[in-house]
């Protein structure tokens, strides 16, 4: 018998190619590997659509309470018209400003002379929790796009490694031993890749989408404070 026919009997059987060959016959590593960053793949696209119908409601809700805001109506007549409503962006600034103005009229005792330091101080923290509320979550693309190269990196290097420990127990250096380890190998850090490639693009889109929707929030509560802070000179000048 030729010692070629021999040598290539020997031989494990080679995959045809296929992506689902390359991760079945990787090493239970690589496979481990494989499985975590298409789990955080799939995790990071869920965050990426929640995030994106989430800014986009939040923006389409800031253009029609500047629209309403800005039409002339009383405060009083909008804040009676939000009360029992859920809201988000400038009209929870708008109600967190309005109840401690409210409060302030009326109760017993408050001193008008700090409303306005108190009202700045809730229309602070509410922009900081608006803000929270947008960028939930956004650590987690941030992460995934800065690790998710280096643990395909070490699929693939655990991969090779035992690639090389299969060449070296088989004795055999030809190409059709030795790609097919290396591919099973190199896979890990395509996946790697294609985990963090659209982490790192969105992380990039939706931080700048949060910025500015602050800033919009902080315009807004500068022009809603000198509007509040007027009134208070007016009924302390009465």
């Amino acid at each position: 018998m030729n010692p070629a026919d021999v040598t290539q009997a020997a031989l494990p059987a080679v995959n045809d190619g296929s992506l689902f060959e390359l991760f079945w016959q990787a090493h239970i590593v690589v496979k481990l590997v494989m499985l975590g960053l298409l789990g955080a793949s799939v995790w990071c696209w869920a965050i990426i659509i929640d995030k994106s119908l989430l800014f986009s409601r939040t923006r389409r809700a800031m253009d029609r309470f500047e629209e309403v805001f800005w039409s002339g109506q009383s405060l009083e007549e909008l804040y009676r018209s939000l009360h029992n409503r859920q809201t988000q962006g400038m009209a929870t600034l708008f109600m967190a400003a309005m109840r401690e103005w409210k409060r302030s009229f009326e109760g017993t005792g408050r001193s008008m002379a700090s409303l306005a330091q108190r009202i700045d101080k809730v229309l602070d923290v509410s922009i900081q929790r608006e803000v929270e509320r947008l960028e939930h979550r956004l650590l987690v693309l941030a992460t995934v796009g800065s690790a998710a190269p280096f643990i395909g990196l070490f699929g693939t290097v655990w991969g090779i490694m035992t690639a090389f420990r299969s060449i070296a127990a088989s004795k055999n250096t030809s190409l059709a031993v030795v790609a097919p380890g290396i591919a099973e190998a190199l896979f890990a850090t395509a996946i790697g890749l294609f985990a963090a490639i659209p982490a790192v693009i969105a992380y990039n889109k939706l931080q700048a989408e949060a910025a500015k929707a602050q800033g919009r929030l902080e315009g807004f509560a500068d022009e809603f404070s000198a509007i509040l802070s007027r009134q208070i000179d007016e009924r302390m000048a009465a």
